[in-house]
This record gives C-alpha cells, sequence and structure tokens, in this order.
C-alpha cells in the first residue's frame, strides 16, 4: 500500500467516531458496522481484530493531542516488519503484518511518518463544540483548522461574522 492510501487509512480510523447531530457516534462499536468499515477499507472481508482495531484509534487520538507515548502502539505493531520486494525498477518496501491487525498496523505507520515527515500536520478540527473529526493539513503554511471547509469551515467563518456584527450592533 503507497503512504498515501495510509494517510487516508489513517484519517478515516481516526474519524470513525464522528458527531452526529450533537451525538458521537462509534463506527466499530456494533460488530455488522465494524465488518463494513473494514471491508469498505481492505476491499475484502478479512479477519481484522475489531478491538485492536479500536485501542489502535484511541491510542492514536492520544498521540494526536499529546496524552499518549509512542510505546502505547505496541500491540498494534506486535509481528509487524518490512520486507524487501524485489522488481524490475528497484526495491520496494512492504509492510509484513498479521492478517489481524494489518489495518492497525498501517494506521500505526501512517502515524509514525507523518510524525517524522510533517509534524504536527494531523489534529481535530478547529470546530470542537460541534465536531470531533480530524484533518491531516497539506496546505503549504500548516494553516487548515477544520475536517472540511465546506461543513465546519463554513460554519465556523459565519459564526465568527455573527459575533463580529452582534458586537459592533451592541457598542455605542
Amino acid at each position: 500500500m503507497s503512504q498515501t492510501s495510509d494517510e487516508g487509512l489513517l484519517l478515516a480510523l481516526l474519524n470513525t467516531t464522528p458527531t452526529v447531530e450533537g451525538v458521537r457516534v462509534d463506527r466499530l462499536a456494533d460488530p455488522e458496522d465494524a465488518r463494513a468499515w473494514v471491508r469498505e477499507h481492505t476491499g475484502g472481508d478479512i479477519q481484522e481484530d475489531v478491538a485492536l482495531l479500536r485501542a489502535t484509534r484511541d491510542t492514536l487520538k492520544a498521540l494526536v493531542d499529546g496524552e499518549a507515548e509512542a510505546t502505547a502502539l505496541a500491540p498494534a505493531l506486535d509481528g509487524v516488519s518490512y520486507r524487501a520486494a524485489i522488481g524490475d525498477t528497484g526495491i520496494d518496501w512492504e509492510l509484513a503484518a498479521p492478517a489481524e491487525h494489518a489495518l492497525a498496523a498501517r494506521a500505526a505507520v501512517a502515524w509514525d511518518a507523518l510524525r517524522h515527515s510533517a509534524p504536527g500536520r494531523v489534529r481535530r478540527c478547529g470546530n470542537t463544540e460541534e465536531c470531533s473529526l480530524f484533518l491531516i493539513d497539506h496546505s503549504k503554511s500548516n494553516s487548515a483548522r477544520w475536517c472540511s471547509m465546506a461543513g465546519c469551515g463554513n460554519r465556523m467563518k459565519a459564526r465568527r461574522h455573527y459575533e463580529r456584527r452582534k458586537r459592533t450592533r451592541s457598542e455605542p
């Protein structure tokens, strides 16, 4: 898998607890929903250890928030290594992980790659009152604040505009 697709997997895993109509939902809590999520991200029906996947997600969230140490990812990385794949154009390194926690391992490795290549680029949406999603900031200036400009970005900008107008109307 490519680093970009694994960044997408990392973000998708972090965002498995969205806030829907003011209530936090866990897409990995129900076994059927979890299997559907795993199928969606593997293209097949693999036997991912969903409890470990949830624990890895929670650890990754804590790491992004600065509330955990990287050693907490040890269960997701148990038995994981890289193996060389030699082709006509050179050597590629492929992640080798036990099938029951391949997604957890890929997400953990993607987080670590971003931690090194783009520190501080994985973060929570700035709309903390209504949103529980994360984003990976790929902007040149590292200034992205919202999970979605169309959703949270517009709501936050409209809220600030309303507050400014309200203040100017109440001033003497």
